[in-house]
């Protein structure tokens, strides 16, 4: 077998490569405004973020705040925040693995 030089393989690949990343992108774009909730303490207390990591509300039951305090209210809050970040997290991950039928190229996404 003879190599021929020239770059039209690499090139190639370099062009797919670059659709790939735009349609990524708009597959983000589309997808980034979505919200994903997350509850904790027993549904006492909830996050609301975006999947663009966007914390868009936090919400919490007077009562709960009064009968446990300021900390395990904090800590839930804490926990459900971390909660809905990773629900998010996987929600662009699958929509992404619709795009790119799974595969995941490091550095593109």
């Amino acid at each position: 077998m003879q190599y021929r030089g020239g770059g039209g393989g690499m090139n190639e690949i370099v062009r797919q490569a670059a659709r790939m990343q735009r349609k990524i992108e708009q597959a983000r774009a589309e997808i980034k405004d979505h919200e994903v909730s997350f509850s904790a303490a027993g549904d006492k207390v909830r996050a609301v973020v975006t999947c663009e990591r966007k914390v868009k509300r936090l919400e919490v039951d007077p009562a709960f705040l009064q009968s446990e305090g300021a900390e395990l209210t904090l800590d839930a809050l804490a926990a459900a925040v971390n909660g809905a970040l990773e629900a998010a997290d996987k929600k662009v991950d699958d929509h992404l693995a619709k795009v790119t039928g799974g595969v995941k190229v490091p550095g593109l996404y």
